[in-house]
């Protein structure tokens, strides 16, 4: 079996049509699925925009800014193991609206919250509800996406980071316009695809059949292959959200720029990265998953470098060049510890999505405490070195086994 097509092996417990079947993307489904990524994400993108606003309204340090960072990534990552679980042994497709409909009204309470521990119990409701979305959502994502797995699951990933980028940008126009109690306005595309998913994903459904015997006789897990993994997606993360968490207050602090323009940044980063996740897919199924992710990780540090070094015209330039190659990984990644994990595949999506990245949070708190000890610069300079511990890693990491 060539390398490109380990993906497209993976047994899956698919809940609309077996996975033994070769059957063409259900584009509606993933259309919707997207649409619902994209929203949730727009709510959790949102976050690292705000804190510069949270951090002076509330006179908060580096460190307590950093908590916030955590305590979102702890509810909204490390429990989506868990979510994974339960959507592997059955659809849970009510999840998906309530998700959507729980991480709007989290982030659109925050700015009228009157408290540090206020601003914590909201960013713990939101990060319920992404960490809800995303292991059906991917489980279904791959389910449906026949025999291309990344290409499918880039279109639902790309609906994710169109979020992430478009969220910044949204929040910093909503607080910059109207005050910390602009995110309320966060709450009017929360409700409104929430009400649609509830009212056409069952329509776009069929029920979930049981599971297919092919399943019993799938690979076993790969333990040790999954470790790793899960260690190279921590380590991306730390880099991913040391820059999205950093670099507006680099950009305000120390470059003394316009607090409009933090969402921009953050939109150029992330936005970047949609387009790379869109791009990734195809490429990742032709060359396979492993090779494209060992490759990710050597040319981040380089990039991430000339963008700490280079003039503010050109850094933007990088800055977007850093999104597109960084974020691209994560389908990838997704998929690759599906096939790592063939018989568990929303407990794959949720060890990946959920706990490494949730794992990848707790560097930024590190790094906040980095940040108020020796200074910011010292917290992006590390961020910018962490990908070449990522790629030791991702060297390690096997083929994964063929049905």
């Amino acid at each position: 079996m060539p390398p490109d097509s380990s993906a497209s092996s993976v047994a899956l417990s698919s809940p609309v049509a077996p996975p033994a079947d070769r059957v063409r993307p259900d584009m509606r489904l993933l259309g919707l699925l997207a649409l619902g990524h994209m929203v949730v994400d727009i709510n959790q993108g949102s976050l690292p925009a705000l804190l510069p606003f949270l951090k002076s309204g509330l006179a908060l340090s580096y460190t307590a800014t950093g908590i916030i960072v955590l305590t979102a990534n702890v509810t909204s990552s490390l429990v989506q193991p868990l979510f994974g679980y339960f959507a592997d042994k059955t659809a849970r497709r009510w999840l998906l609206p309530l998700s959507v409909l729980l991480s709007a009204i989290g982030l659109a309470l925050t700015g009228l919250a009157s408290s540090y521990a206020v601003v914590l119990a909201l960013v713990l409701v939101t990060g319920l509800g992404v960490a809800a979305y995303h292991p059906e959502g991917y489980r279904t994502a791959t389910a449906v996406a026949g025999d291309r797995k990344v290409t499918g699951v880039s279109i639902f990933s790309t609906g994710g980071n169109i979020g992430i980028a478009v969220g910044p940008p949204l929040i910093a126009a909503l607080v910059t316009g109207f005050g910390l109690p602009g995110t309320l306005g966060m709450l009017f595309p929360g409700l409104a695809v929430a009400t649609l998913l509830a009212a056409v994903l069952p329509m776009l459904s069929s029920p979930a059949p049981a599971r297919p015997r092919s399943a019993t006789t799938a690979p076993r897990t790969m333990v040790k292959a999954m470790s790793v993994l899960i260690l190279v997606v921590a380590a991306r993360s730390w880099t991913q959200l040391g820059f999205t968490t950093y670099v507006p207050f680099y950009y305000l602090e120390v470059l003394g720029g316009d607090p409009r323009m933090v969402g921009t940044l953050l939109a150029i980063f992330l936005g970047s990265g949609a387009v790379g996740t869109l791009i990734a897919g195809p490429i990742a199924d032709r060359v396979g998953v492993r090779l494209y992710v060992v490759g990710v990780f050597l040319l981040t540090t380089p990039i991430a470098v000339a963008f700490l070094l280079a003039p503010s015209t050109l850094g933007l330039v990088l800055l977007g060049a850093l999104g597109f190659v960084l974020v691209s990984s994560f389908t990838a990644s997704v998929v690759l510890g599906q096939a790592y994990m063939p018989r568990n595949p929303g407990m794959a999506s949720g060890l990946i999505v959920g706990f490494a990245i949730g794992a990848g949070g707790l560097g930024v708190t590190a790094l906040g405490w980095v940040a108020d000890h020796w200074g910011l610069m010292a917290s992006l300079w590390i961020s910018a070195l962490i990908p070449l511990g990522g790629f030791a890693l991702a060297l390690f990491l096997p083929e994964p086994r063929a049905r």
